[in-house]
């Protein structure tokens, strides 16, 4: 199945999310509207809501509190693009100006807060203790993932399990609780709990990977950001942590200050040649792809369906995707 086809699986239950994203997003506080509507109406493919909706499809489960749990975690994923736009000064996302080029961080940063909360105020209409669990766990990785992260930045010294360590913080655990908690919802036995969050968690990884590689390997409107962007903020990711392992003297010198001093679109084309040379771009996909065939190998215990299928096939959407 194409991304399309998986959508139109879904498209009943995934109406019923986004009208709830709507509801929930009003405020009597008008920049709130503007700015959550903005974000939130910006073009995403709400892949996390969207295997929440599928992996409750898959076991039969599905049911109001899913479409709420659906919506809670895109709430979540939202309030730290938010955030994350302000931190790395982004202006360009999903092919559109960030919310804080057109609204000003302190907006961006409010907001964020705000839907944080809402989020939090959702998952107490849940009355599910360990769901509230798991999401306040998942939220507080997430924040150490992004410090982590700001820690790492500008140090070429990051080891590639710190990396794997970031991105499975900042990134996979959101998609670990989008399908765990479908289980825990629906009183599902503890194999098919951890079948879940072991494809949420692999998937997760793979889709980060991939980005990873696209930042490098895709131009700005395909991938609805501007390329090089990790690369300017002296961030360092797997691609160049692989190719300064297995790169000449000169081209592990010229990654390093490029990640130590943030300069390295001063020598775009440079770098680019060494991640083709060292085959670092084709590595990480490769890990990626590893990652794709872990969160398969996770549902093979569902039972066979339609809805099975759609998750299969995005994880190899997730390690393949060009945007």
């Amino acid at each position: 199945m194409d991304i399309k086809q998986i959508q139109q699986l879904s498209s009943t239950n995934m109406t019923q999310v986004n009208q709830l994203i709507t509801e929930q997003l009003s405020s009597d506080v008008a920049l709130i509207n503007q700015l959550g509507f903005y974000i939130i109406n910006s073009g995403g493919k709400r892949i996390r809501p969207l295997i929440t909706v599928l992996a409750a499809q898959a076991i039969n489960t599905y049911d109001p509190k899913i479409t709420k749990l659906a919506a809670i975690i895109e709430f979540i994923h939202t309030a730290t693009l938010l955030h994350d736009d302000v931190v790395d000064e982004s202006d360009l996302r999903r092919g559109e100006k960030t919310a804080n080029a057109l609204f000003g961080n302190a907006a961006s940063v409010l907001v964020g807060d705000f839907l944080y909360s809402r989020s939090f105020e959702m998952m107490t209409e849940l009355e599910n203790l360990k769901v509230m669990n798991v999401l306040a766990s998942a939220t507080n990785v997430i924040a150490e993932g992004e410090v982590l992260q700001l820690i790492n930045c500008n140090n070429p010294n990051t080891s590639e399990k710190t990396y794997m360590d970031v991105i499975y913080f900042k990134t996979a655990k959101l998609f670990e609780a989008a399908t765990q908690l479908v289980a825990v919802l629906g009183e599902q036995p503890k194999v098919i709990e951890d079948a879940l969050l072991d494809y949420g968690k692999y998937l997760g990884t793979a889709f980060q990977l991939t980005d990873d590689v696209m930042d490098y390997a895709s131009d700005a409107e395909e991938m609805g950001k501007n390329t090089g962007d990790d690369l300017a903020e002296g961030k360092p990711t797997l691609p160049l942590l692989y190719a300064m392992q297995h790169g000449t003297e000169h081209q592990k010198e010229l990654i390093r200050e490029a990640i130590e001093k943030a300069n390295g679109m001063q020598h775009f084309d440079l770098i680019m040649q060494t991640l083709h040379e060292t085959k670092a771009l084709e590595y990480t996909q490769q890990r990626a792809i590893e990652e794709a065939d872990k969160a398969i190998n996770a549902i093979r215990i569902l039972p066979e369906s339609q809805y099975k299928e759609a998750l299969i096939s995005l994880a190899h959407i997730a390690a393949n995707r060009k945007n």
